[in-house]
């Protein structure tokens, strides 16, 4: 007999919307599997909405309580099995700023950066530019900005500390080249997704309206495998469980740079994830049906 589950979603980040469409899809992909699903819409962040007699809960927030180890943490509170990484790894991956460290003491590339509060952000950039600067604790490119010039340094630097828990902002060397995602699955990469972005900039719009932005598969060869296996290891030494997705920048001379990584993936129609588990035979339905067999606590 199929299991009963709580999709979660919805939630007080500034991905809520997204989180939404996300849970939608997860919703009916489970039905059509013969779940037994109940839907959960939160609108502030804890679990008393979810049901006690599921078996598990399906977490497809995304950005803050959902991400940032809250939600796993007040779940296994209550050893209710659940979608994902647990609640360290999630607080982990959630801080952009603290997984460059841990990626860079196993010798991971990362670009080279700096955090920068407002009250204490220099005049000038320290950075050559085109410089990235975005919140260090948020996601779905909510904040981000591509400073080009000086003129634009410390506006982009309050755009970034304004969304950020922390009120820092963190900023890094642009690389050029290619946007590269990874979906790892059960610490097995599925095929490598070229986001092909306007003007190469993979922001907001370009990652959820239909149409502008497409997702390429290249073609298998030594790069594509060597960034697979970049984003395996990277699975591994964060402690990543489930489905998570690991982005990259990938130079013309082939050196890739992990930019995050993001624990609870998006489901929607724009999403890469779901695109790059069809492209390896996995339909949706078959994915998110396998996330829910190995939920669990920490």
């Amino acid at each position: 007999m199929k299991k009963r589950v709580a999709v979660v979603m919805g939630g007080t980040s500034h991905e809520a919307e997204v989180s939404l469409r996300s849970g939608s899809a997860v919703v009916a992909a489970l039905q059509s599997a013969g779940y037994e699903v109940v839907e959960v819409r939160l609108t502030y962040d804890g679990i008393d909405e979810i049901p006690r007699d599921v078996q598990s809960v399906f977490i497809a927030l995304h950005g803050g309580y959902g991400e940032n180890g809250g939600i796993q943490a007040d779940l296994n509170a209550i050893g209710l099995p659940y979608t994902g990484p647990g609640a360290e790894t999630s607080a982990l991956c959630m801080d952009k700023v603290a997984t460059k460290q841990i990626l860079n003491r196993a010798g991971i590339a990362v670009p080279n950066g700096m955090t920068v509060r407002m009250e204490a952000c220099p005049s000038v950039c320290p950075l050559p530019f085109p410089v990235v600067v975005k919140p260090p604790r948020d996601g779905s490119s909510v904040g981000l900005s591509k400073v080009t010039e000086a003129g634009q340094w410390r506006a982009a630097v309050a755009l970034a500390c304004e969304q950020d828990a922390a009120r820092e902002a963190l900023a890094e060397v642009y690389i050029p080249g290619l946007e590269w995602g990874v979906g790892v699955l059960n610490g097995r990469a599925l095929p490598v997704i070229e986001i092909q972005a306007p003007n190469g900039w993979y922001d907001y719009r370009a990652k959820y309206v239909a149409g502008v932005s497409r997702h390429i598969f290249p073609e298998p060869s030594v790069l594509t495998e060597k960034v697979q296996r970049i984003a395996e290891k990277v699975y591994f030494v964060t402690g990543c469980r489930g489905a998570v997705r690991v982005d990259f920048r990938v130079t013309p001379e082939g050196e890739a740079y992990v930019l995050e990584v993001n624990t609870a993936p998006g489901c929607t129609a724009t999403s890469l994830l779901p695109d790059a588990a069809a492209h390896a035979g996995i339909s949706f339905s078959e994915l998110c049906a396998e996330l829910v067999s190995c939920a669990r606590c920490d």
